[in-house]
Order: structure tokens, then C-alpha cells, then sequence
């Protein structure tokens, strides 16, 4: 059976936990995960693990942060003045806003903490700075 290579197609079915053992996502029992391989569509880590496995094989690989989402960068921590929310727009800690790049990209951000004046913002990734281990199957290659 051949093994799968940059510029396929594969589809897979994974479950990913932290170190601690908690799960942060599966798609087991649901939709299978497509990508191109090579393609650049999920972590480096995850493409590496996939490359090279035979449809049916299954792999358990650890992806340290410079592999995955990197480290946790304390630049990405932002504080604003909470005059710069909307008026209809009650700050919360948890909650995802969005910010503008400097080319208007979205940029995904949570809040990380609120006081009287000043809003923080996490534009890190949830996952940034965590060694994260994977179950894969490779389900099909075209």
C-alpha cells in the first residue's frame, strides 16, 4: 500500500490532548479532517506526523510548541482603555473580540482581564506555549 506524500490529499481522524490529558479537540465519530499535504493547513507537527503513514495506520505523536502554535509570546498581551469598546459592548474575561492588523487582517484575541479603566487582551493562540499529543489515522489518500 502506498505511503502518503507532499501534494495529496488525506483525510484523518484524530483525537489531541495536552500533556495533562485533557482533550482540546476530536473529530472521532464525526467529519474526517481533509488537507493537502505540504499545503500548509494545519500545524507543522500534525503534516509531519501524517507524511509517510499508510491508509488504516494510526500514530501517536508528541508536537512541542515550536512545531504547533509556538511559544507564548508576552508581546501579545495588549492593554487598552475600555473608552475603545463600543458603548454597547460589555468587556468580559473569556470573551473573543477581534482586532484589525496593520493591513486590516483579523487578528483573534480573549480577554484576559477587565478593571475600571483598562481592557487586556490575549492575542496569543489558546493553545501557544503547550505540548500537544495527537492520535491520528489516516482514513484515505487521493
Amino acid at each position: 500500500m502506498a505511503k502518503s506524500q507532499q501534494g495529496q490529499t488525506v483525510s484523518v481522524e484524530y483525537t489531541g490532548r495536552l500533556e495533562d490529558g485533557t482533550v482540546f479537540d476530536s473529530n472521532v465519530g464525526s467529519t474526517p479532517l481533509q488537507f493537502q499535504l505540504g499545503g500548509q493547513q494545519v500545524i507543522p507537527g500534525f503534516e509531519n506526523a501524517v507524511t509517510g503513514l499508510e491508509v488504516g495506520e494510526s500514530v501517536e505523536t508528541t508536537i512541542p510548541p515550536e512545531n504547533a502554535y509556538g511559544e507564548h509570546r508576552d508581546e501579545l498581551i495588549l492593554e487598552f482603555g475600555k473608552e475603545q469598546f463600543p458603548p454597547e459592548v460589555s468587556p468580559e474575561v473569556g470573551m473573543e473580540v477581534q482586532l484589525s492588523g496593520p493591513q486590516g487582517q483579523p487578528i483573534p484575541a480573549t480577554i484576559a482581564a477587565v478593571n475600571d479603566e483598562t481592557v487586556t487582551l490575549d492575542a496569543n493562540h489558546r493553545l501557544a506555549g503547550q505540548t500537544l499529543i495527537f492520535d491520528i489515522k489516516l482514513l484515505d489518500v487521493s
